[in-house]
């Protein structure tokens, strides 16, 4: 396998516990309005495409683009959706038009005491030259889950 062809494979679980009702850390995924608001936390991106179908089945892209920095396209399918329980996506990445991963993830949803634990379990394939960004991905959904945390104040 060449440098310039190659695939790189990675995988991450998270968990974070909120102070909030199951309930609303769904809502929080289930409205396409929230979740706009969440996942754009700051004015660190200029948005462009954005399209929200939560159903099994259904699509959702958003596409952003970094102040001084590269295009980012997220597009997603809703493989699985229990109601307060679960969600399951595939989803691919791309940077500046470049096909950057295709990645499943899940989104678990438990009521504790004094809140909401959400585990996100991810898995990705990493083509060509972003076959080293495994790490970032993680990052990333890290500082999602906190965009999320403040989102829920």
């Amino acid at each position: 396998m060449t440098a310039d062809r190659r695939l790189a494979h990675s995988g991450f679980t998270l968990t974070r516990e909120y102070p909030a009702p199951v309930t609303r850390v769904w809502q929080a995924f289930a409205d396409g309005e929230q979740k706009r608001r969440w996942l754009s936390d700051g004015d660190a991106f200029e948005s462009g495409e954005w399209t929200f179908d939560f159903r099994v089945g259904g699509r959702d892209i958003d596409e952003a683009k970094f102040h001084g920095g590269p295009l980012s396209r997220y597009e997603a399918v809703y493989t699985d959706i229990v109601e307060h329980v679960r969600i399951v996506t595939t989803y691919d990445m791309w940077l500046d038009g470049t096909h950057m991963s295709t990645s499943v993830a899940s989104f678990e949803f438990e009521q504790v005491a004094g809140g909401t634990r959400l585990t996100h379990v991810e898995h990705g394939i990493f083509f060509d030259r972003f076959w080293a960004d495994g790490p970032n991905r993680e990052e990333g959904t890290r500082a999602l889950l906190e965009a999320l945390a403040r989102h829920l104040g």
